[in-house]
């Protein structure tokens, strides 16, 4: 199977030289509005056809990598779908180190230098030697599309690759070629030998339990990857964790419905995942609201509302009161909805 890279227009090319010490820069990512906790039931299995199009999954991807290196976040910088040029030639994602003095503390950042080139590949895409190549050669474009010479100083590029499942005709290939890959620890493989920078491979599925973000980015989550998932960030605080959180459940949860409907039964679970969506749950509901006042008629107000009020008892396990107190709905009008539930 040979997969292709995503191609798209340009939005800006970035100065480098503009970039402050202090900035982490993070380029806007095209999630999914949608909430996937608010489909989990009902939806069929071909309804999620277009969430699992390899398109979602890079996002997804990136929000997960930034997640694992969150404790590294202010001496890197993330340029998610850089462009290469002002032609359509997109990376995956570009990592930026602000400075080298910093230790990496995530082993996917050990192999880190000044400027790391990511390559992913989303569940079921390939990983063959003409993708590694490819790859390769992004890194030698980058290096190559300085403003001046030697800007970009090749013993300052890393490459990293990212597949589910173990690459075994690619690595056969690369051994048979003269360079060695290394086991470095679960699920993080190393290319060495007669390579132009510092190559490292990560099987997501290999990777230890600590790194739940990339590990839950299947269509065979276990559902103690989810948990933990759920736990570790429920603590997340910082400026775009909240992005990155949304963007791996949105594709996590439309690919393992089953699994997320079981951890939903359980109080303390529900109530991470509700806390975790609970802007787009009250954007939707929202939106459901003004559709039925656009529409001039009282009762079609009563009608939106109503079924608001039960999608939110329904779906986030809350009494009648508190779906109405959620949805700021009036004392005196809660009577009448009442009587109508």
């Amino acid at each position: 199977e040979q997969s292709q890279h995503s191609v798209s227009e340009p939005e800006t090319w970035i100065d480098f030289e503009r970039l402050s010490a202090n900035e982490v820069r993070t380029k806007s990512r095209n999630f999914s509005s949608e909430d996937p906790l608010m489909n989990l039931s009902g939806r069929k299995e071909e309804d999620n056809r277009d969430l699992m199009d390899r398109k979602y999954w890079h996002p997804a991807l990136c929000g997960a990598t930034e997640w694992e290196l969150q404790n590294n976040k202010a001496d890197l910088v993330f340029d998610t779908e850089y462009h290469l040029s002002k032609k359509s030639l997109v990376m995956d994602l570009l990592i930026i180190r602000k400075t080298t003095r910093t230790v990496i503390e995530n082993e996917i950042g050990k192999i880190f230098r000044r400027n790391n080139i990511v390559e992913f590949k989303g569940y079921g895409d390939s990983l063959n030697i003409d993708d590694y190549y490819k790859t390769i050669g992004y890194a030698c474009l980058y290096k190559g599309l300085g403003k001046h010479v030697n800007e970009i100083p090749a013993e300052e590029l890393t490459v990293t690759m990212m597949r589910e499942a173990y690459p075994r005709e690619l690595f056969k290939r690369l051994e048979g070629s003269g360079v060695k890959v290394t086991k470095q620890c679960d699920g993080i493989y190393y290319v060495e030998g007669d390579t132009l920078f510092p190559i490292q491979i990560i099987v997501t599925r290999e990777l230890n339990e600590r790194h739940s973000a990339l590990r839950i980015l299947t269509k065979k989550v276990k559902e103690s990857d989810a948990r933990r998932f759920l736990e570790e960030t429920g603590r997340a605080l910082e400026p775009g964790d909240k992005e990155n959180i949304d963007a791996v459940l949105q594709v996590s949860v439309a690919a393992n419905r089953d699994v997320y409907e079981k951890i939903r039964e359980d109080k303390d679970m529900c109530e991470a995942l509700r806390d975790l969506m609970k802007e787009q749950i009250e954007q939707e509901v929202e939106q459901g609201i003004k559709q039925g006042r656009e529409q001039g008629r009282e009762q079609g107000e009563q009608t939106s509302t109503i079924k608001a009020i039960k999608k939110m008892m329904e779906k986030m396990k809350l009494t009648a009161q508190q779906a109405m107190d959620v949805l700021d709905i009036s004392a005196e009008e809660q009577q009448g909805y009442l009587a109508k539930l």
